[in-house]
């Protein structure tokens, strides 16, 4: 297993698709997954790969000039509580603290959906803290929920 930096933008689609398309519980909205495939061609991405099989990735895009944002990211369940997603965040951390101060990351506010929750706790235990939730940004069952973290320098 490795974690290799994509520069190709057909092979960051082939990763996002094949890992976001084994996730409908949380990219089960088709146009939303169709976004995040084609817009994952222009921001920095990093994928697992074991053998052939792409098991997770992370992309950023930049905010600011002081702000990253963890664009996308998703490991496939069989791979889930494996390290894979820490791996992940950590390389992509290593590389927005050369140009950044803080990263953020949005999802889903907590208390509606398990696997969302699930999602807070992993990047809570990464150093994420609550900033603010826009209850309307997506759409009234989907309240925003943004996370912050202020990188080392």
């Amino acid at each position: 297993m490795e974690i290799i930096f994509v520069k190709e933008p057909a092979e960051k689609s082939r990763c996002v698709q094949e890992v976001l398309l084994d996730l409908p519980e949380w990219f089960g909205l088709p146009e939303s997954t169709q976004e995040y495939i084609e817009k994952s061609k222009e921001f920095p991405l990093w994928c697992v790969k074991k053998e052939e099989e792409y098991l997770g990735f992370i992309s950023l895009s930049s905010t600011s000039e002081d702000t990253a944002e963890i664009y996308c990211m998703g490991v496939k369940k069989e791979a889930h509580h494996q390290g894979i997603g820490k791996q992940l965040f950590h390389t992509a951390e290593e590389y927005a603290k050369k140009q950044y101060k803080f990263l953020q990351v949005k999802t889903v506010d907590e208390g509606l959906y398990p696997q969302y929750d699930q999602t807070i706790r992993f990047y809570k235990s990464l150093g994420f803290s609550k900033l603010e939730v826009f209850p309307y940004l997506w759409d009234e069952w989907n309240p925003c929920l943004v996370l912050v973290k202020k990188l080392a320098v």
